[in-house]
């Protein structure tokens, strides 16, 4: 393995369980790992998610301010234009719900840097978010007596044939919105334990390191947030608003 590799993981601080205080902030990660042109790719694919959901809070009214680690500033208030791959081919059909189209463009994006980087944890890791996130959409759309496949993203880049019919089960059967992200965040939190590639020291061990940390501080924001706000990022789409 390479020494830098070595250098890197030893140097990122312990993380807790779910639950437990973030011990540095997604922005000080992603200058943390600047130099490592491998890794760096990885952790701004991941950490550029978490930036597009503060991005549609602060937009909703949901925020008074975002830190986001891979955007600029500007860009995350909507005061600056989004990176070119962020943005869809010109002549799409537009989507039911706009958004979608952002996260579409994001997930392939993802897939993308997991390719030129021959990343496995990062090409899993799209897969499991886009096969969670359109279960869910579905399971939404289906409640609303609307058609599912309108509100589903990049269904090539999902897990095939995943099992998260228990999942979503449980999700729907939450007392309130917030359970409900707590309980999608722990099934998150889950796979994540059986794909980090613990002492591996490379560069998909980073990758699923700032994945945990993204998830300590998504949990620490919505400690302090009222239920309904949960609701709408729950899986980072908003059809239940549809």
């Amino acid at each position: 393995m390479a020494p830098r590799n070595f250098y890197l993981g030893s140097s990122l601080p312990p993380l807790g369980d779910l639950g437990s205080t973030p011990p540095l902030a997604l922005a000080d990660l992603a200058e943390h790992v600047r130099e490592f042109a491998g890794a760096r790719s990885l952790v701004e694919a991941i950490l550029l998610g978490d930036d597009l959901l503060e991005r549609e809070a602060l937009l909703a009214g949901e925020r008074t301010e975002v830190a986001p680690a891979v955007l600029t500033a500007a860009q995350a208030r909507n005061e600056a234009p989004l990176p070119e791959y962020l943005v869809g081919e010109e002549g799409e059909a537009p989507r039911r719900i706009a958004a979608d189209a952002l996260w579409e463009a994001y997930f392939r994006h993802a897939a993308a840097v997991a390719r030129r980087r021959t990343s496995a944890m990062l090409a899993q890791w799209v897969a499991h978010e886009v096969a969670m996130r359109n279960a869910l959409a579905a399971e939404r759309a289906k409640a609303l007596g609307l058609e599912p496949a309108d509100y589903v993203v990049a269904p090539d880049l999902a897990e095939a044939d995943p099992d998260l019919g228990a999942l979503v089960a449980e999700w729907a059967a939450a007392p309130d919105p917030l359970a409900g992200m707590r309980v999608l965040d722990h099934a998150r939190w889950r796979w994540l334990l059986d794909h980090e590639g613990w002492f591996t020291f490379a560069d998909d061990e980073v990758a699923a390191y700032a994945a945990k940390l993204m998830l300590l501080h998504r949990w620490h924001r919505l400690a302090g947030e009222a239920p309904g706000a949960a609701r709408g990022r729950a899986d980072g789409t908003r059809t239940a608003q549809a």
